[in-house]
Parts: C-alpha cells; structure tokens; sequence
C-alpha cells in the first residue's frame, strides 16, 4: 500500500497519536512513523499531532535524533496539547489546564537539544542540567504546531516551523497564518522559512450524496458526534470537487496536506489521494 500510494504521487503518509482515546484506543505515533518509514526509502512520514504535554521532553527529543538516523531528511513532527478527551490527559497525570504551558518548556527544550546544545533548563515543569542528546540531528526536523486556538498560532509562532490547521475556513485560514508570523516576528524569528499545512478528513464517491455517506460515518465512529458538526469543513464529492474546495488553502501559503480520505475501499482512497495532489499542484 505505500508503494501505490508513492506510485500515484503521495509525497508522505502521516499518522495520528494517543495514549488512551475515549474507549481506551489509540497508537503510539513515534514506534508507527518509525515502522511506516521504513517500508519505503523516500517515502516522508509525520505524526500529526503527537500529543506532546503527555510526555517528557527529553526522551522526546532522543526519539527525533533515533528517526533522524533511520530516516534522515524524512520526517515531519506534528505536535498538539490535545484535549479531545480530558480523561486521556488526567490518566497520563497531568492536569489539562497546564496543557499549553508544558508544551511550550517542551519545545523550548527539544529544539536546544536538536541543535546539539548542552543545556539547564529550570521551568515550572521541567528541571535539566546538563542535558544534550548525542549525536546530534544534522539535518533539522520540522516542527509543526497544531491547534485551533490563538494560543496555538502563538506558539507555532515562537518555537515552530509551521502550523497545521483542522477545521477552518480559507479565511481563517489566511488569518491564522499571520497571527504566526506576528509571534515569530515578537519572538525575532521572522526570516523562518515556513511549512504550514492542512489537515481535513473529506469523502470521495461517484456522487455527493455517496461521498457524505462515506465520510459522514466514519466521522462519526471515531468522535462519536453526528457528522453536521464538522460538515462545513469537509470537502466530499469526486477527486476533482474536493480539489477545488482546497485550492484556497494552498494559495494562502498551505504546504503540507494532510488528507484524511474515506472512500468505499483502501484502493480508491489512495488513488484518490494521489489525483488531489496532483491538482493541486
């Protein structure tokens, strides 16, 4: 499957993160991303989003260092505070509130130790000394910070490479992205070199109706609400309706497009998958 999924034009694949969602369910992202990596030699891969609060920065960081050397130049780190299910957070013993703080101190933290520094670090969650990750990561990897909140744009802003948005209007959109560079222009980052990206569930069939049907319930299988909730935001139809419905992302600076697709089978999906890229390139 990921031999057709290059074959047809996939740049890479991505995969979700969670601990214990809702009933329990979930995929450690780092161990996935680490196992899809390898069953193609250019193939990129991105975990969108890894819950970053529900984790300690340090160990965090030797996992990105362990996938720069198995497969260099070939990921992208998606990173997110969740909150979808305030049970998965408390389970993991941290208190949802502090979400946000913590994974600023994480990011400060990891990005220091890609670079190779030794650091100390004394934050209100995290305490180092003399902390380094050897060797170090030779060729970066993007961080991209995902999140609906001003807080999240902010925070792409200050320690990120990019955001990835879900749920959203263009205009939205288009506004989110300055927002950032306002941040990363406070935090004195403005020449970042930005990889933002999108990330919709959408539906594909002969016709709309068949399309919504599709996507509408698995959508609703996984967030256990009903699908009119997310409607406005996920484009269905055929390859060439839900390429239109995009296009407005990639021209207010969208650069990597996550495509979450449902269709009636795994064939179809990935051949779908393939020919919205290539219009939207």
């Amino acid at each position: 499957m990921v031999a057709q999924s290059v074959a047809v034009g996939v740049d890479h694949l991505y995969l979700a993160d969670h601990v214990s969602f809702h009933d329990g369910s979930g995929n450690d992202g780092f161990v996935e991303v680490a196992a899809l990596s390898q069953l193609h030699p250019t193939v990129k891969v991105m975990i969108s989003i890894y819950l970053l609060p529900l984790r300690h920065p340090l160990p965090v960081a030797r996992q990105l260092a362990t996938m720069h050397k198995i497969a260099p130049g070939r990921m992208l780190f998606g990173v997110g505070v969740g909150g979808e299910d305030r049970n998965e957070i408390e389970m993991c013993g941290v208190d949802p509130r502090t979400r946000g703080r913590r994974t600023n101190e994480s990011l400060a933290i990891i990005r220091q130790l890609m670079d190779g520094k030794t650091i100390d670090f004394d934050g209100e969650f995290f305490q180092l000394e003399g902390a380094r990750i050897k060797p170090a990561i030779t060729q970066q990897i993007p961080i991209i910070v995902g999140g609906r909140s001003d807080a999240a744009l902010v925070r792409a802003g200050t320690y990120g490479d990019g955001w990835i948005g879900v749920w959203c209007s263009p205009r939205r959109f288009e506004e989110a992205l300055q927002i950032v560079q306002n941040a990363a222009d406070s935090a004195g980052r403005s020449n970042t070199n930005w990889l933002h990206g999108y990330q919709p569930w959408l539906g594909i069939g002969d016709t709309k109706a068949e399309a919504r049907a599709v996507v509408a319930k698995e959508m609703e299988a996984f967030y256990k609400v009903p699908f009119e909730k997310f409607e406005r935001y996920t484009p269905y139809g055929t390859p060439d309706d839900v390429a239109e419905q995009l296009k407005p992302y990639v021209e207010a600076g969208c650069r990597v497009m996550n495509l979450k697709v449902c269709a009636r089978d795994d064939n179809e999906s990935i051949e779908a998958a393939g020919a919205i890229g290539r219009a939207l390139t």
